[in-house]
């Protein structure tokens, strides 16, 4: 009875997420599906566009003679159908495959937000309204570890349009006045850069965000050390922190 529920209202109540780790929920509940059919739902999460079952085929089983592909696809598609996620097609079974327009999925919405920070850049009317869930969306790649080729292509891509848009998102928080949540950003764009090209590499948003200390610094002798005693309102000094200016003014920022 729920599965018929379901197909009466297709892509309704679902959600597919590839950001992190892959999931397949509908009306709140885990959807049962084998590791093929979750292959095959986790690329047409990101590939948003009806696809050609010949090319879906290719793609997901490289090397498989094409006959024995389709034969692969059709068993894999079987249960994201009957669980309401696929997209009706005038051509049935045989035509383009996507997945439902109403189905939910995190890529989608994690590019949502990089279009309106792109739109608003390094303006205060772009800090989204969720900071933290707005932040999530941009943390992960799409499922990491997974090796199949087509996903390292999609992976690396998104990588870069993340850059970009945690880069936007910093300095939009700057300009708010936001300093803390504008270095939190900023540490995790540096900490992707590294990820993606082995290095941090200079910014526009390095003359906002000096990597200088934010308290005053106190030489603490090793005696000191030994008990673990720093003075009330003193840190030690450490290296490689990016941190603002105490007292001193950060550029387009308003008080």
């Amino acid at each position: 009875m729920l599965v018929d529920q379901r197909r009466s209202r297709p892509g309704r109540g679902h959600r597919v997420t590839v950001l992190g780790s892959f999931t397949a929920t509908a009306h709140g509940d885990t959807v049962p599906l084998g590791v093929d059919a979750r292959r095959a739902v986790a690329y047409l999460a990101v590939h948003r566009r009806p696809q050609h079952r010949v090319d879906l085929a290719a793609d997901l089983w490289p090397g498989v003679p094409a006959a024995a592909a389709l034969q692969l696809l059709d068993e894999a598609l079987t249960g994201p159908r009957e669980a309401g996620l696929l997209a009706e097609h005038p051509e049935g079974a045989a035509g383009p495959v996507a997945l439902d327009a109403a189905v939910e999925i995190d890529l989608d919405e994690a590019m949502a937000l990089v279009r309106t920070l792109a739109q608003t850049p390094g303006r205060a009317d772009g800090v989204p309204a969720d900071l933290p869930a707005a932040t999530a969306l941009l943390r992960a790649d799409i499922l990491p570890g997974e090796p199949a080729a087509w996903l390292a292509v999609e992976r690396e891509r998104f990588r870069q349009i993340r850059l970009n848009a945690l880069e936007e998102l910093s300095a939009s928080l700057s300009t708010a006045g936001r300093h803390a949540e504008a270095v939190a950003r900023y540490d995790e764009y540096q900490e992707l850069l590294r990820s993606s090209v082995g290095a941090a590499t200079g910014s526009g948003l390095d003359g906002l965000l000096p990597p200088v200390p934010a308290w005053p610094v106190l030489r603490v002798n090793r005696s000191m050390q030994r008990i673990g005693m720093t003075p009330p309102g003193m840190r030690i000094a450490r290296t490689g922190s990016r941190r603002l200016v105490s007292g001193g003014s950060v550029p387009g920022a308003t008080r």
